[in-house]
């Protein structure tokens, strides 16, 4: 007859102290180093800051202990996240602070200063780089046009005496099929003259609402 022991590793309060504080720590350069030059909000870097010490802890009492690990990982499965959805950089900087929690959480702490460190480096590193930028002449274009206009070669002489490049993007109707709404991503040529350009696209769709923007960000997709 095979009898089954589990042993629980003891936590001692200068280690959960230590071990806590480190995460805390760690937690902090994480928040600031993926807020560098980008526009999170304060609840985002709080969770940052805050989630290595939760996975910390929870990691330092299952450890060891099955039935615990096993009621655990139930109460997790009921978490459902609804909020609203993050970028692929935040869903980075959330696994970095886990990773952090996990390694803090098993006494592992040069493992996770130099985790959190070396990736928040690279994450600044990576921001500071000209990579993935558009174009600074880059607009969004939007033109309403009637439903009896064909819209496939209308305006092509005026883009081609304005812009440098165009491409059409979307179309889409409205006013209960009525009319057209025309999207071009644009680039204007280096003497065009934009308030041009829309006086002559106003004439062509007959006064209708025209728009002229800077370019959305369309790289970061959500998650």
């Amino acid at each position: 007859m095979t009898t089954t022991e589990t042993t629980v590793a003891a936590i001692t309060t200068n280690e959960f102290v230590f071990c806590t504080a480190a995460s805390l720590v760690l937690g902090l350069i994480i928040a600031f180093a993926f807020n560098f030059r980008q526009k999170k909000t304060k609840s985002f870097m709080m969770t940052l800051a805050l989630l290595p010490v939760i996975v910390q802890v929870v990691i330092m009492l299952v450890n060891g202990n099955i039935g615990t690990g096993v009621a655990v990982m139930g109460a997790f499965s009921l978490v459902r996240f609804r909020s609203v959805p993050g970028s692929a950089m935040d869903i980075c900087a959330i696994f970095l602070s886990m990773a952090v929690g996990l390694a803090t959480g098993t006494n592992h702490l040069a493992l996770a200063l130099m985790l959190a460190v070396c990736v928040s480096l690279l994450n600044i590193i990576y921001t500071l780089l000209p990579i993935g930028k558009k174009k600074s002449g880059h607009k969004d274009l939007s033109i309403t046009i009637p439903e009896s206009l064909d819209y496939t070669e209308v305006f092509d002489d005026i883009f081609e005496k304005y812009l440098s490049e165009c491409e059409l993007v979307s179309v889409k109707t409205t006013n209960m099929g009525s009319l057209f709404k025309l999207r071009y991503r644009i680039e204007l040529k280096g003497d065009a003259n934009e308030k041009k350009l829309i006086d002559e696209l106003r004439c062509r769709n007959g006064n209708l609402e025209i728009m002229c923007a800077v370019a959305a960000d369309i790289e970061e997709q959500s998650f």
